[in-house]
């Protein structure tokens, strides 16, 4: 697949302004120049922020209102439940309000609906199983901004709500007691994109002020707001880079026995954005996908080391089936695509029977990341029902695009790139035929996946020190990628595929410097290049270490001939 290489215009004076009057070296000021980060306070908040960089807690709309009644709570004992999601924003949530809760003497429960089962929000089953618990305050995280109709029953049964959401809210507000989410319309927030437990520290951060206790004693619960930060691909700017960044200080001598286990048994010997991003995040989201999220609850909350390490054990378990599960789903999905020849269609929509709810989301996203195209995924049930999830790609509007095919969809809700969909088995064909035909309208075919590029750069100017620095950038992730850099010019000096063919290696020679390169899922290329010619590459610069050696590496993300 073709994509397009957009490399950055390096304003040269700028970046030589940045080098000098901050000392950094040229490659980092290139990056920080690039990403218009270049006055002194900026370049400090980004490098180096501290926890006096956290905004005042009490500009949120609402927040008054909502410390004021959970004090009282405090003072009264009074019955308490938090309203929770299953997947990891939402298990850090609860797990960060509970245990502050805790610490302040009052001991809250906490209702986390079944994925498979219930589905995502409050619903009114799960409010009466609240009131016939006898609680008389629910506090909802990471949800509950649309729940118009359920709030108000929450009501109609003597239940007063606090909303804490990050999602965006619709046109009418529930009628909750207080509604603090930085996305409504009438906020004044210097800051609207923290992840939903990101909204609950600045939550415990106000009741700490509030009730005049040690900042260290909100501030202790960053490993563990980090980990929701990060896993729910939420911007790393700003608050959020505060979080990330002293969240993983804190995560490298953090106290959670259930945190520590759990970072041990991913196998990541370095603990940055990417080990949370694949190897805890997987975890915790597999036990709310196989509908067991409260043991990933449970793993943050206890103290017992045996019961510790049997959670931890239970969640590989978990995430191991997930994996399996969603490989059987993948290659039935592919042979689907395969035998009907989909790919050759502008979108593809595939279906199955009993496919898990759980990770059928998670192959929609790799299958459009396959062909670069929309992708809808069903799971028919016995009774001719099928739902599933639809994942875009950039510059095609999928919940614009489902919106005009009402004959065909039972439901549907989401976003632009990504959406949950129920169809009946009957109108499946209809349906295909009348999203293929939106999308021609649409000239998807004409998108071309782009790849940003910082900046060309030559080996004889960069060395092991240089690409060290760029550390100083994580943690990385949504709103601060990895720095990507083009390489022009280069002569293969050697090719093969690795894991089946799979990936690429090679090694690569500019003048008489000669450097490694991977490119992960880019073992089709060994087909089309040979020793001695010469290549563009665009990739990611690291240090790789091997039996105690440390070599510059370029991990690819695209190959080009050279012109």
């Amino acid at each position: 697949m073709n994509k397009k290489w957009q490399i950055y215009e390096v304003d040269e004076e700028k970046v030589e302004e940045v080098s000098k009057k901050y000392n950094v070296n040229k490659l980092l000021a290139t990056i920080l120049a690039n990403r218009n980060i270049i006055k002194e306070e900026e370049i400090r908040l980004f490098l180096n922020p501290t926890r006096n960089d956290f905004h005042n807690p009490f500009l949120i709309t609402d927040m008054e209102k909502a410390i004021n009644r959970i004090v009282e709570a405090i003072e009264k004992q009074e019955k308490v439940t938090i309203y929770g999601d299953y997947d990891v924003d939402g298990i850090t949530s609860i797990t960060v309000l509970k245990s502050f809760l805790k610490d302040r003497g009052l001991e809250v429960c906490q209702y986390i609906p079944n994925r498979l089962h219930e589905g995502y929000g409050l619903n009114k089953n799960a409010i009466d199983k609240i009131h016939e618990s006898g609680c008389n305050l629910m506090i909802t995280v990471d949800c509950g901004i649309s729940a118009i109709e359920e709030i108000s029953y929450a009501n109609s049964l003597g239940i007063e709500t606090i909303v804490t959401d990050h999602h965006e809210p619709g046109n009418v507000l529930p009628n909750a007691l207080a509604i603090i989410d930085n996305k409504r319309k009438d906020s004044k927030y210097p800051f609207r994109d923290l992840a939903g437990v990101g909204v609950v520290f600045k939550v415990i951060q106000a009741l700490g002020m509030r009730l005049g206790i040690k900042e260290e004693e909100y501030l202790k619960y960053l490993d563990i707001v980090c980990i929701g930060t990060i896993s729910d691909i939420v911007p790393l700017v700003d608050e959020n880079r505060v979080i990330a960044k002293l969240g993983l200080l804190l995560i490298r001598q953090t106290k959670n026995i259930g945190l520590k286990s759990i970072i041990q048994s991913s196998g990541y010997s370095k603990i940055d954005s990417n080990s949370i991003s694949f190897g805890i995040a997987p975890r915790i989201n597999a036990c709310g996908r196989m509908g067991k999220a409260e043991d990933a609850l449970q793993l943050f909350l206890s103290k017992n080391v045996n019961e510790v390490f049997q959670l931890t054990n239970k969640l590989n378990e978990y995430n191991k089936l997930r994996q399996d599960t969603e490989k059987k789903i993948f290659e039935n999905a592919i042979k689907q695509i395969e035998e009907e020849h989909l790919a050759e269609n502008t979108t593809i929509s595939v279906g199955g029977h009993n496919w898990h709810h759980g990770v059928i989301g998670i192959v929609s996203s790799k299958i459009t990341e396959m062909y670069f195209k929309p992708s809808i995924l069903l799971s028919f049930e016995e009774d001719g029902i099928g739902t599933g999830s639809g994942r875009s790609i950039p510059g095609f509007d999928l919940h614009e695009a489902l919106s005009k095919c009402t004959n065909t969809i039972e439901k549907f809700g989401g976003h632009s790139m990504a959406i949950g969909i129920t169809i009946k088995k009957e109108k499946f064909e209809d349906f295909k035929k009348e999203f293929e035909e939106i999308a021609k309208k649409a000239n998807i075919e004409k998108i071309v996946p782009v790849i940003n590029i910082d900046a060309k750069i030559d080996f004889s100017n960069i060395n092991k020190d240089m690409v060290e620095s760029l550390k100083e950038l994580e943690p990385f992730g949504e709103g601060n990628k990895m720095p990507v850099f083009v390489f022009k010019n280069l002569k293969i000096d050697s090719i093969r595929a690795l894991s089946e063919g799979k990936h690429l290696k090679l090694t690569l020679k500019e003048g008489n410097t000669v450097v490694n390169a991977i490119g992960f899922n880019m073992g089709q290329f060994v087909e089309e290049y040979r020793i001695g010619d010469k290549i563009d590459v665009v990739g990611v610069l690291e240090v790789n270490t091997f039996n105690g050696v440390d070599n510059l590496q370029i991990n690819m993300k695209d190959i080009m001939r050279a012109i």
